[in-house]
């Protein structure tokens, strides 16, 4: 691998950028009882009247410990969609640079790329749903800055070859993002263990999925010091709320609840997908390593609308690439997955 130069990446408004400092930025408490006069706030006390952490400094701790990494490697953002939009900012130049996306794959990467002016090279994946390494190579440019890999992928639920993603990281100059909002539900190892190898690699996380906090908005995005001092600087000041602090540091140290309910989804996702296989119109059912399961039917359209109308809402994805006539199945709780297996086999 030639040697990778992060400054060749960053925006030049971005690289000039004095950050914003804030009151609590500028003074961290370090427990003792202290009079704050600095910040303007309310001061009665009703659990909220004080601005978060800037810096999440207690969830991060406890996080970095779990993923053997540093805290200097995490950034947190109001869900990954944040972060992945901070992403464009910091490195991609509007109306100059470009990404890569492989899809069918996650929709807000080609949102983002929208929003912030960044044209999207877009590269289907091969019939195996495995990234087609020839064309990626022939798409890249000297102006490509990112390569979004969704892995466990969505919606088609497999993970990529790790020797395609080692490729990339070795012999692409950008900056290669790793999406692994479904990395719980996998055997495969996460990329996390990696970041010291790669300077180029940006791995994300979340806790919408196996953490079961969608609602909280939490976004976890992990790199080299110097690209989360990057982005770092671009960040809002405050952009991580009080309380989505406190309600994730308490569900983060409770990693045995996590592993039992990870546990609960993973023996319900086999069930279903051996009952999927089953049922007369469903003509294939995709290997998944996520929470959720692809099948390609007989018309997902009609079979959408049939399980709608028996109060089963699921996704039909037959727009996507690659993925005419496919529905895509949440694994539910017990109940719910027999309530929809009841509901598949009633279906005409």
């Amino acid at each position: 691998m030639q040697k990778f130069e992060l400054n060749k990446l960053i925006r030049e408004n971005v690289k000039g950028l004095k950050p914003y400092s804030s009151a609590r930025d500028e003074y961290v408490s370090d427990g003792s009882e202290m009079i704050f006069l600095d910040a303007n706030e309310n001061p009665f006390q009703n659990g909220v009247n004080r601005y978060p952490d800037p810096q999440q400094r207690s969830l991060k701790s406890v996080l970095a410990a779990q993923k053997g990494i540093s805290e200097a490697n995490i950034l947190l953002g109001n869900g990954s969609d944040e972060v992945l939009d901070l992403l464009f900012r910091a490195f991609c130049e509007p109306k100059v640079d470009n990404i890569i996306t492989l899809p069918p794959t996650y929709g807000m990467y080609k949102v983002l790329a929208d929003i912030n002016v960044v044209e999207n090279r877009e590269v289907l994946l091969l019939e195996n749903f495995q990234p087609d390494m020839h064309t990626i190579l022939n798409t890249m440019d000297t102006q490509t800055k990112m390569i979004f890999i969704c892995s466990p992928n969505n919606p088609t639920g497999n993970s990529f070859a790790a020797e395609s993603i080692e490729f990339l990281l070795q012999s692409f100059q950008g900056l290669v993002v790793i999406d692994e909002a479904y990395i719980d539900f996998s055997l495969e190892d996460s990329w996390v263990s990696k970041l010291s190898d790669y300077p180029n690699l940006i791995v994300t996380q979340t806790l919408s999925k196996a953490y079961g906090m969608a609602g909280i908005r939490l976004g976890i995005c992990m790199a080299s010091e110097e690209i989360i001092s990057v982005l770092n600087k671009i960040k809002p000041p405050y952009n991580v709320n009080e309380l989505t602090q406190q309600r994730a540091l308490q569900r983060v140290m409770n990693l045995e609840e996590i592993n039992q309910e990870v546990e609960n989804i993973l023996k319900e996702r086999k069930a279903l997908e051996q009952t999927l296989k089953t049922i007369q119109f469903v003509e294939q059912v995709y290997s998944t390593d996520a929470n959720f399961i692809l099948a390609k039917v007989d018309n997902a359209s009609l079979r959408y609308d049939q399980l709608l109308k028996k109060g089963i809402v699921i996704r039909n994805r037959t727009t996507q690439p690659l993925c005419e006539n496919t529905l895509r199945f949440t694994v539910g709780t017990h109940k719910e997955n027999e309530f929809l297996i009841k509901a598949l086999k009633e279906l005409p």
